[in-house]
């Protein structure tokens, strides 16, 4: 085994926008001195230190990261557990593909409740879901902020075409001042229609 790849989300509670997929791969003789650095869950960090992180795994000679995003329409046809895991095995396989890494030579961590679908025949030497992964296995740490920045920046660009929802400062979630302009406004093509006034999950 020559790599480890942690995979997490950012996106499954939102009333809108997509669920976002974030793979990071890193050498397995990395992973002592990433622990020292100790990344963190990107729930626990603000916008300026999830940025400084992403930057950090951007320009890493030696770590790669793929995102995959799945939007309302398919979340609203298969769910947004099989919309997450969809998503999960696309960014899985763009990862291995754009670095022409084998999966044979990987160990797999998932946060917890994730999954690959069978279908994408991801079979590594280990697969695990890990309970709080994002808070304890490093490179969990890394997929989760950078799938957390690029579907706020998503969602940051997705403001400009829909201004009236305030998507910029809430990221799609169910807020108070979202759910008031729903009621006014009602739908725009980015909504979930299947999460409609309910309350966001986090």
């Amino acid at each position: 085994m020559k790599y480890i790849i942690g995979i997490d989300e950012a996106g499954r509670g939102p009333l809108a926008g997509p669920v976002t997929v974030g793979a990071v791969i890193i050498p397995f003789n990395l992973i002592g001195q990433i622990s020292k650095l100790k990344p963190r869950d990107s729930k626990k960090l603000n916008a300026r230190q999830r940025e400084e992180w992403f930057v950090y795994v951007k320009n890493h000679p030696k770590i790669f990261y793929a995102v995959a995003n799945v939007y309302p329409r398919v979340i609203d046809r298969i769910n947004i557990s099989g919309a997450t895991n969809l998503a999960a095995g696309r960014a899985c396989l763009r990862l291995l593909s754009q670095n022409g890494i084998s999966i044979e030579d990987c160990n797999i961590f998932l946060d917890y409740g994730l999954l690959l679908p069978e279908n994408y025949k991801l079979k590594a030497k280990k697969l695990e879901a890990v309970v709080h992964g994002d808070e304890l296995i490093p490179v969990i740490s890394l997929a989760s902020i950078v799938a957390k920045v690029k579907r706020d920046k998503l969602m940051t660009r997705l403001h400009k075409k829909f201004p009236e929802y305030g998507f910029d400062k809430h990221k799609g979630y169910g807020t108070k001042a979202h759910v008031f302009a729903l009621k006014k406004i009602g739908l725009s093509p980015a909504h979930r229609k299947s999460f409609m006034f309910t309350k966001s999950r986090k």
